[in-house]
Parts: C-alpha cells; sequence; structure tokens
C-alpha cells in the first residue's frame, strides 16, 4: 500500500529544521513509524524482538553506539531505553546541527529525575489516528483554513458520507492498516487493541501488573461517559459496581496509566471573564483518542450503534473532536469546550495563535442544527457585552448530514464528511 500523506507531515518537517531531535507520540498503530521513516536515513528499531536485549544493555553501558548512522535517524520506541534521551541531548548540543534524530514514543516513560528537559533540542508533535480526511472518507472540499480566512463557499457543497457510513467508520476508527481490510477484519482492529490494552500494556508501560477485567470496566466506565463532563465520582461509583474493593486511588492509577498510553484524553474547559453571575463548569471533557476504542469497549457493532442515537450521538462528538483537534492544530489552533451552571454549552473552542477563535457545535443529525444554533448565538451575546473579549472570528454546527449551508445568523453547517485542515 502506498504510503497515506498524514497532515502532521508537514509539522514534523518543519520542527526538524529548526532542532536536532523530534519526538512523535501518540498512541501505538497510529502511524507514527510509518511516517518518521519517509525522513529517516537510518533507522533503530527498539522493539526488535531478535535485537532488543542487546539494545537495552548497549542503552546502559555505551548509548551513543546506538545514536550512529546516518542521520536524521530514528529511534523507534525510545521510551524502552530512556537513557537514550540524555545522549542524544548531548549528541544535539555537541554539533550544534538541526534535522538529526527522530523519535517516536507511544508510552510516557517512567518518571526518571536524571533526564534533562530537552528544552531548546528537542521539539514535540503529536499525532493521532487518521482523520477522515486522510482516510479518504472525508472529500475535504471545505477547508478549516479557508473558514478562519473568510475565504470558503460552502453553500451547496454535500458528501455521500451519512448515517451508515459514519456508523462504520467511526466503528473502524482511524488506523491506517484498516485501509487494507474488508469491513469485517477492520472492525476487529480496535477490539484486537483493547485486548492487548488490558492484558499487557497496561502493566508493561511502568512495570506494574495490573488486572485486566478491571482495567476494561474502567476503559467501559469512561466509554459511557465520552464526550460528558461527568465527574470522575460518577465513573468511579460505576467500576465499584462491580469491584466493590477498588479504592479511588487505584481507579485513578489506572486513567493515569490509559492517559500515559495516549489511550484517553482531556479537552479542558474554556473560562473566559463573561459574566460576574455566571459560574463556568471547568470540568475537562471526556474523550477517546480515536472513538472505535470505545466502541470496542462497549462491545458494540455499527448496526447496534445506528439504533442507539444517543450514544452515537456521543460517540460522533469524539469522532469530530478527534479530527477537529488535527485539523486546528495545523493551523495553529487548540480545542476547548464551553459549560456554564446555566446549561449553556458549545462543543468545541478552538483557540488559534493570533489570538483569534471560533465556537463550534457537534449535532449528529439535523433536527438540532436549530438548537446548536441558538446555543452559539447566546454565547456570543454573552460575549459581546464583554468590551474585554472579541467576537468569534466564525461559529460553526459540525454535522452527520449531506450538504453544507450558511444559516441567515451567519452561522456556518458543515459535514464532518466534507471537512479538512
Amino acid at each position: 500500500m502506498d504510503y497515506i500523506t498524514r497532515i502532521t507531515d508537514k509539522e514534523l518537517k518543519d520542527k526538524l529544521s529548526v532542532t536536532g531531535a523530534v519526538l512523535i507520540r501518540g498512541p501505538k498503530w497510529c502511524g507514527k513509524t510509518t511516517s518518521a521513516k519517509q525522513l529517516a536515513k537510518s533507522v533503530l528499531e527498539m522493539q526488535n524482538a531478535d535485537l532488543q536485549e542487546n539494545y537495552l544493555e548497549l542503552a546502559q553501558l555505551k548509548p551513543s553506539l546506538l545514536l550512529e548512522g546516518d542521520k536524521p535517524r530514528l529511534i523507534d520506541e525510545w521510551q524502552l531505553a530512556p537513557k537514550l534521551w540524555n545522549a542524544i541531548r548531548s549528541d544535539v548540543d555537541n554539533s550544534g546541527l538541526t534535522n538529526q534524530y527522530i523519535l517516536t514514543g507511544s508510552a510516557v516513560p517512567v518518571e526518571d529525575d536524571t533526564l534533562h528537559s530537552g528544552v531548546g533540542r528537542f521539539s514535540f508533535v503529536t499525532m493521532k489516528p487518521m482523520t477522515l480526511y486522510e482516510s479518504g472518507d472525508s472529500n475535504g472540499k471545505i477547508s478549516l483554513l479557508d473558514i478562519l480566512n473568510h475565504n470558503a463557499k460552502i453553500d451547496g457543497i454535500t458528501t455521500d458520507l451519512g448515517y451508515e457510513k459514519i456508523a462504520y467508520v467511526l466503528s473502524r476508527g482511524g488506523w491506517p492498516n484498516t485501509l487494507k481490510m474488508n469491513n469485517k477484519q477492520a472492525l476487529m482492529v480496535a477490539k484486537n487493541y483493547i485486548d492487548a490494552l488490558v492484558n499487557s500494556d497496561i502493566s508493561r508501560v511502568d512495570g506494574v501488573r495490573r488486572d485486566a477485567g478491571l482495567a476494561l470496566h474502567i476503559l467501559r466506565s469512561y466509554a459511557r461517559q465520552v464526550s460528558t463532563i461527568d465527574s470522575d465520582k460518577t465513573l468511579y461509583l460505576d467500576v465499584l459496581a462491580n469491584y466493590q474493593e477498588v479504592s479511588d486511588k487505584t481507579i485513578a492509577n489506572y486513567l493515569n496509566v490509559l492517559k500515559k498510553l495516549y489511550i484517553i484524553e482531556e479537552i479542558p474547559a474554556w473560562s473566559p471573564n463573561i459574566r460576574s453571575k455566571t459560574s463556568i463548569r471547568l470540568a475537562p471533557k471526556k474523550s477517546f483518542v480515536d472513538p472505535s476504542l470505545a466502541v470496542a469497549t462497549l462491545g458494540i457493532t455499527p448496526e447496534e450503534l445506528m439504533k442507539d442515537p444517543k450514544t452515537y450521538g456521543l460517540l460522533f462528538e469524539n469522532l469530530v473532536n478527534r479530527d477537529l483537534s488535527v485539523y486546528a492544530n495545523a493551523i495553529g489552533g487548540k480545542l476547548s469546550h464551553y459549560r456554564d451552571r446555566y446549561g449553556l454549552e458549545c462543543d468545541n473552542v478552538i483557540h488559534f495563535d493570533n489570538g483569534k477563535y471560533a465556537l463550534v457545535e457537534v449535532k449528529l443529525g439535523g433536527a438540532k442544527i436549530k438548537e446548536a444554533e441558538s446555543h452559539l448565538i447566546r454565547l456570543q451575546e454573552l460575549i459581546s457585552s464583554n468590551e474585554n473579549l472579541s467576537n468569534p472570528e466564525f461559529m460553526m454546527i459540525i454535522t452527520g448530514t449531506d450538504m453544507a449551508y450558511t444559516l441567515p445568523s451567519g452561522v456556518l453547517v458543515v459535514p464532518i464528511g466534507c471537512l479538512k485542515d
């Protein structure tokens, strides 16, 4: 299969041009190594079963030997030998050159006070599973950058990615290897991922033995709360219904490990000072790095998902969070969300490096577009009442429908099957 161009490729090239080393972070199987190999001129694969023991011993005794090779040199799964970090940092210092090393890591290494920060020597790229545009499921006829620059003409643009197809691509996920499989095989990938995660990876990440059954129950409880800001206490109570002897501290430890493995992530709350009487809810929004992991954890099929609109809607929001975070990052943006105690919400707020921001609601079907528009307009009115805040650059509703258009209020309605960076 030919190489699938990734949105992060440009970011990787740009950062290699200004620092000696770049670390690509992200979950297993998302394509980090494949992307890195497009630029690397030599490769050290720390997971090579035949040579790993030798590599680990060399990393302790003479790490500089593992760095020998044409540059840029790829160190795949570097966290298996954390001492390589300081060796690379030292080599970058001594050479003063950029474009020397690419590191990949699918887990945060065990905390080690001897590891230097790498400031000025390392830069970082976060990779997620493929967006719908990268996998070819979105036609990419509407660019987020064009919307930001007010150059997008969206009215009448359509997609064939509808209710049934979205259920499938959401359940399949953005794992590159699935594109060369039939539908049945592709849907097994996320299931195999969860199986390996709870039975192996969750213990191997730091050498602490963890219970596979408890890990799976925690994941299921998290999946039932995906795209919500429900408190962790709600999750703890759900887990305790099956594991009555487990402490909150243990559950928190499992959740922390899942974050270190880039399985779950949290979208922070936006806290603008827009009204003195408004109590803004600051809890982060729960999300999986890929919605297929939630589907696999819950043990449901695309057909079952389509019959449960509530769960489908929450997982669709997770899908949009994945794609929108990648598209926004490519043009200098980061995601947050907004909720207040009066029930006013905004599913995503995109903050751009130039200080501009945008408000985005997410609706799977067309029935709730008017409701989403109302939320956006009410929030804009609150913002307008504060002279210290500028108005949003644009307001948008991302949907699972088939046609893009502009509402009379100026709010954009954009199908996820049309969107790209």
